[in-house]
């Protein structure tokens, strides 16, 4: 009996110290309100100049707009000596109809597996964001959320950019310095002329960063690159690099970013702000009457294209758990007869709680996707929770 019980007793220990090593958490954020976008002007869309004139308007249920829609699964072991093992599963979804987000993927927004250490960093493989997402989340006042409104919009790689195939690296925090650099083999193997069994006939990416964090003051420097497919008959190699930095001074907090983008685009912002996993709102004939999408694809390919980006941005708390913040983009195409697209946006959250928050925004965009005198504006309000 004194035995069955000491053996009793010490399974219990080993069970208590496994579960004192191990964590596992899930943790989620719902985000639906309800907004208006048009979509008003004209767009010039081929090589023959053919103009077509847009007017198109919603009223409905918006998503994932504050923050997307998500569900996921993170855990740590620790392996003694200072290693853990790590790794992060994480499902977006339409929160207004029920319906996977990233074209269906079931961990679309990252899953990976990895091991890290507080004395020489972290290495994290699988499908996960850029260093430019990860580095620009904290200095743009809408936090590359908010549809159109976010940094992300004319600063592409920013743009919530996930890369699959990943092997990604990133140092602790060494006297308030930080670097990350990551290689995709891969970058997604969704899209089919970029996609191959060899090697070089996939489309990799690199993506790379630096930043510094102390007190109120953060900036950071990154890069990414895209090194097209074999299978593609276009030979650029779409590179951008970003600029920026933010201060804060309590009553208001001022960020800035400047970047450049060449021979084409990263991660597009899809015309449809309301995220319900539709088309894109404005779809217009090409010269072969066949109805296209205005705008960009992601992982764009334009050789010899340039593109300067802008972002002037500013956000203060005013007392009870209230925060408004602005922005002021622009991208400046310098390769063509492209116009200047400029975005102005203001935005408002309310704390109910430490997990639940009210948003309100308002964008309005001029010449939208760079076309001479379309313009896109939203209003939205909506509820946002985290569990």
């Amino acid at each position: 009996m004194k035995k069955t019980l000491l053996a009793a007793a010490l399974l219990a220990g080993f069970a208590g110290a496994a579960q004192a090593e191990t964590s596992v958490v899930l943790y989620g954020l719902i985000d639906t309100g309800i907004g208006y976008q048009q979509i008003k002007g004209n767009a010039y869309i081929n090589d023959k100049g053919q103009s077509v004139d847009v007017n198109q308007s919603k009223v409905g249920l918006l998503n994932g707009v504050q923050g997307g829609s998500r569900w996921g699964l993170r855990g740590t072991e620790d392996l003694g000596d200072g290693l853990r093992a790590v790794f992060n599963l994480e499902s977006g979804f339409n929160s207004a109809n029920g319906s996977a987000a990233q074209n269906g993927r079931l961990f679309g927004r990252r899953a990976t597996v990895g091991l890290a250490s507080d004395s020489w960093g972290r290495f994290d493989f699988g499908r996960q964001v850029s260093i430019a997402t990860q580095y620009f989340e904290s200095i743009d006042p809408f936090a590359l959320g908010f549809g159109q409104a976010n940094m992300g919009t004319l600063f592409s790689a920013a743009n919530t950019l996930r890369y699959d195939n990943t092997v990604k690296f990133q140092t602790p925090m060494f006297n308030d310095f930080q670097f990350g650099i990551g290689y995709s083999f891969n970058a997604d193997d969704t899209i089919d002329n970029q996609t191959g069994w060899g090697t070089a006939d996939n489309t990799r990416a690199i993506t790379a960063g630096l930043r510094y964090a102390n007190g109120p003051f953060a900036i950071a420097l990154t890069y990414d690159q895209l090194n097209g497919s074999n299978q593609m008959n276009n030979k650029a190699t779409p590179k951008q690099w970003i600029l920026g930095g933010s201060y804060d001074f309590e009553a208001v907090k001022l960020a800035l970013a400047f970047g450049q983008t060449r021979d084409g685009w990263f991660a597009s912002q899809d015309i449809n702000t309301f995220g319900s996993g539709e088309p894109n709102l404005a779809k217009v004939p090409n010269d072969k009457g066949e109805m296209v999408n205005i705008g960009l694809p992601s992982n764009f390919f334009d050789n010899g294209s340039k593109v300067n980006s802008y972002m002037v941005g500013l956000s203060a708390p005013l007392g009870g758990g209230s925060k408004v913040f602005a922005s002021w983009l622009r991208a400046d195409p310098k390769d063509s007869d492209a116009q200047k697209w400029q975005i102005y946006n203001l935005g408002y959250t309310y704390d109910f709680s430490k997990r639940t928050d009210l948003y309100a925004m308002g964008s309005f965009s001029k010449n939208y996707y760079f076309y001479d005198g379309l313009k896109s504006t939203v209003f939205g309000v909506g509820l946002q929770h985290r569990f």
